[in-house]
């Protein structure tokens, strides 16, 4: 049997194979440096190949750099040997949801997610630090080796620092925060389905940097859109000058297309066909008098003529300037449509409409500016949490509901995977639960937030609740029973929580070199790990959904997990014998696991192979 990883993939391998599925006279081989050899790319023969369109050295060219862009590059290739761990205690309904809720550094758990949800996900929101100076960046050591980032990433170091304030005074104050973004977008690309699309929410301090990176990860052309939301219901009295009333949000698809975005109909924004005639048909007046660049009597001398109006009165085209103008439609189709038109008397004379019907078809292009009648503003967002919390105020920044629902109804997402990896208070899983309850959808969403402490002064603090995670599930325990109460709908209203976590190896599995015989024939699991989390590890290694059906069930005497009905099973139990091996091959799962220290003796090692190539040979074998 064939050990499992048990790390994710190492993208620069993944790149090297890619490029030598291109250019396979690229591959080479060379010596690493632990003295085995390996694939490589040799980079003059790919120069070569590419000759005419390599920019190199001094020459001048367009480019959006930084300090350690580099680093930040590597740092989303690299492997990582953290795992997830299933808490049963704090989730709800942990065996039958579809929702995950994940706690831990957001770049460790995309690059785990990237291993199940790679183009699986339909949408990501997103609203990161904005970086104002006063807000946090992840520390992302880039002095630290591989094996220090593994264990400082995602918890505490000696001082109880994770997060870092980002003062305009640091002589870093861009470079951090790019290198914080750029990684986690680059491996959130990947999550991506190809019709999926990302919105980030963002402010004036750092939306052009966050254009500029997002440009280079999805590509310019696939950004169809950067949205203007009305945060604020009013000005602010205390502001020195301007008072920001709006935020930005940016869209990028994976692979932009029309079709990809859902128009509003008629029935959903009915205030755009604002009249409604004496057969109840929906129309807007669009004004008969021709407004284009070529508005003039001279451009079309056959449009300019007199219309007549209900009272007798003769109306003409005439500018806004009071020259002649032209009519968008000729004499003849005036008088045959006569009927279409309609006649306002206003303070300056008679103004001359056609009416535009709104038929069962009809859509509207998706407007830019997205105001906060339409989708809240940070005051509605804020009384939307107090009043789910009983008046308390355990979180300073939520987002409305109502915005995150605009976007989820603006893309094909009713039986989709939505994914916010700065979760914050949950406002996105609330609003994919509404919106399931609504239409009777099956979106369902995974949250990833970083257990950030939320300070000892802090009215969450004071309310009981420790760090951001505290919050955010209770949150949508609080939503999930409200929403149920309220509507009845039979949706999923759970969660399964998982928390990021150093390997459930200990070290000698990945560096054996470094330990005695004595030690590397010891038990390779840490002491402090369940069968549950040895079972999710195998799970994130294999590419199975964290949200997988799970049983736990007795086989000849030992536990056995099955996982989507038999797809896949594990065995972690001491003392496996034959009698349990065969039991196992005769139900034909696609995947078995168990660890390599469970087989009771050296007969059943031997017969392993042979029971299950007579009853289940195809079924793929490996070992912890």
């Amino acid at each position: 049997m064939d050990k499992l990883n048990m790390q994710t993939t190492n993208m620069v391998d993944e790149n090297i194979k890619r490029i030598g599925e291109l250019f396979p006279n690229c591959l080479t081989e060379r010596l690493n440096d632990e003295g085995r050899p390996e694939v490589a790319i040799d980079f003059d023969q790919l120069r070569q190949e590419l000759s005419k369109d390599i920019v190199e050295g001094n020459e001048e060219r367009y480019q959006f750099t930084w300090p350690d862009k580099r680093n930040a590059i590597r740092l989303a290739n690299a492997p990582t040997t953290d795992t997830l761990r299933p808490c049963r205690s704090e989730s709800v309904d942990f065996d039958n949801t579809q929702n995950l809720y994940i706690e831990g550094d957001n770049l460790q758990v995309l690059k785990l997610l990237r291993e199940n949800y790679l183009g699986k996900v339909k949408m990501i929101y997103i609203d990161p630090p904005y970086n104002t100076g006063n807000d946090f960046v992840y520390n992302d050591n880039f002095d630290q080796n591989k094996q220090e980032y593994v264990h400082n990433s995602g918890q505490y170091d000696e001082e109880g620092n994770q997060l870092v304030a980002n003062t305009e005074s640091n002589g870093r104050y861009h470079t951090d925060w790019l290198n914080m973004m750029y990684p986690r977008l680059k491996v959130a690309k990947d999550l991506l389905s190809e019709d999926g699309v990302i919105f980030i929410s963002i402010d004036d301090n750092e939306v052009e940097n966050l254009r500029k990176i997002c440009d280079e990860i999805f590509g310019e052309t696939n950004r169809p859109a950067t949205i203007i939301w009305e945060k604020a219901d009013s000005p602010r009295m205390d502001a020195k000058s301007f008072s920001s009333r709006h935020d930005f949000v940016l869209v990028y698809a994976k692979t932009f297309r029309d079709e990809i975005f859902v128009k509003p109909t008629i029935e959903e924004i009915p205030e755009h066909y604002d009249k409604v005639d004496k057969e109840g048909k929906r129309y807007y007046l669009k004004p008969l008098r021709y407004m284009g660049s070529a508005d003039t009597r001279e451009a079309r001398p056959n449009l300019y003529f007199p219309i007549q109006t209900p009272t007798g009165e003769k109306v003409y085209p005439i500018r806004a300037d009071g020259s002649d103008g032209r009519w968008r439609w000729s004499k003849e189709k005036v008088a045959s449509e006569y009927d279409r038109l309609e006649f306002l008397n206003g303070r300056n004379g008679w103004t001359v409409y056609t009416k535009i019907y709104a038929d069962a078809d009809t859509t509207i292009p998706i407007e830019t500016i997205w105001y906060n009648k339409d989708v809240g503003s940070n005051r509605t967002a804020m009384a939307t949490l107090k009043k789910l919390f009983k008046d308390e105020k355990p979180f300073t920044t939520p987002k409305p509901v109502e915005l995150i629902k605009m976007m989820l109804k603006i893309i094909d997402s009713q039986d989709s995977i939505i994914l916010d990896f700065f979760s914050g208070s949950a406002t996105t899983a609330d609003a994919i639960m509404q919106l399931n309850a609504e239409n009777g959808g099956n979106r369902k969403f995974i949250m990833v937030q970083l257990p950030e402490s939320t300070g000892e002064k802090s009215e969450a603090y004071k309310a009981g609740y420790k760090n951001i995670c505290e919050i955010g599930k209770e949150r949508i325990r609080r939503a999930g029973k409200k929403i149920k109460e309220e509507t009845g709908a039979d949706i999923d209203y759970g969660f399964r929580v998982l928390k990021l976590d150093s390997s459930n190896m200990e070290d000698v599995y990945y560096t054996p070199a470094e330990f005695s015989q004595q030690q590397l024939f010891a038990n390779n699991i840490k002491e402090d790990r369940n069968e549950e989390d040895l079972l999710f590890q195998s799970m994130i290694d294999l590419g199975i959904s964290l949200s997988a059906k799970i049983e736990k069930k007795q086989i000849a005497g030992k536990t056995v997990w099955s996982v989507e009905y038999n797809y896949l099973l594990a065995c972690f139990d001491e003392d496996v014998n034959e009698s349990t091996i065969t039991e196992i091959a005769k139900q034909q799962p696609y995947y078995f696991i168990m660890r390599d220290s469970s087989l009771a003796n050296d007969n059943v090692a031997d017969n392993f192979e042979q029971i299950f190539n007579h009853y289940s040979k195809d079924t793929i074998r490996r070992i912890l």
